[in-house]
């Protein structure tokens, strides 16, 4: 018991460290790839120290490669889509990733659909079709798409990770490697270096990718999967409040009704299912 406690706060604090991601991505006056390559660069070195210090061994197969592929994915689009919309859009379409786990379940691993899973499937579209009828009029769709993808390409480093022989903390090293050579030209055209932006680049990196995904990761060690995810759940709430606190970015009505539609139904979906686990144990 004290151990999964240990845990559930460890996922806690990696989901509020998570949660300042669209405030500092929106405070550095840079392009989203300079971004995205600078706070990797960050990371990588966190990632490596603990890599190092815990004498983890880096692995190299099939599965952590394609498991780097949708970290890199997810660390470029969910950046290009916090500078395109709004940083509410970003997390809450990023948080469609159960979804996309459900569907691309159903796709390639051919298992059947419950009538819940088609329920909140038609739930969560319902929410993601409210933020495109209103980012038609605010001129952020490509944004909106951006962030929708970075929830399947996220999706797929929680299925690549049940893998064998797949290795999470491996796949998120080289992925961050991979995210830093790839945005580093647009880095090197940078010219602003002041305190705000690098200040805000060093807490990405160091914090919101690198200490946060090392905490998520010994967490669900311990954690049950579905109790990370309500306690996750934190993240697309925080995120928003601390960018309209300090960065005063509004949400549209709209696209606020399709946040809690999102949200609520993916917290239901996940009760839903743990209830159903256990009755049939």
């Amino acid at each position: 018991m004290k151990a999964e406690r240990k845990g559930i706060l460890l996922v806690f604090f990696a989901a509020v460290l998570y949660s300042i991601g669209g405030l500092c991505i929106k405070v550095i006056p840079w392009h989203a790839m300079s971004i995205n390559s600078g706070r990797n660069i960050v990371s990588v070195l966190v990632v490596g120290g603990y890599l190092f210090f815990t004498r983890h061994r880096l692995q190299w197969n099939r599965w952590v490669v394609l498991g780097a592929l949708c970290v890199c994915g997810t660390n470029m689009l969910f950046t290009l889509a916090n500078k395109m919309t709004t940083a509410a859009n970003a997390i809450v379409l990023q948080f469609t990733a159960p979804i996309f786990v459900m569907l691309i379940s159903i796709a390639l691993l051919h298992k059947k659909p419950e009538k819940l899973d088609v329920a909140v499937c038609a739930a969560v579209l319902a929410g993601v079709l409210c933020f495109f009828l209103e980012s038609l009029e605010a001129g952020g769709i490509l944004g909106n798409l951006a962030a929708l993808c970075s929830g399947l390409t996220y999706a797929g480093v929680f299925l690549l990770n049940d893998m064998p022989n797949a290795d999470p903390i491996s796949s998120v090293f080289w992925g961050d490697v991979c995210s830093a050579l790839i945005g580093l030209p647009f880095l090197l055209r940078e010219t602003d270096f002041s305190p705000l932006p690098m200040t805000s680049l060093i807490m990405l990196g160091a914090f919101q990718v690198g200490l946060a995904y090392i905490l998520m990761c010994e967490g669900l060690k311990t954690t049950p999967a579905v109790t990370a995810s309500l306690i996750s759940g934190i993240e697309p709430v925080l995120n928003p409040i601390l960018v309209a606190v300090f960065y005063h970015e509004t949400i549209g009505p709209l696209s606020l009704a399709g946040a809690i539609i999102v949200v609520v139904s993916i917290i239901i979906y996940n009760m839903l299912k743990e209830r159903m686990n256990h009755d049939h144990l």
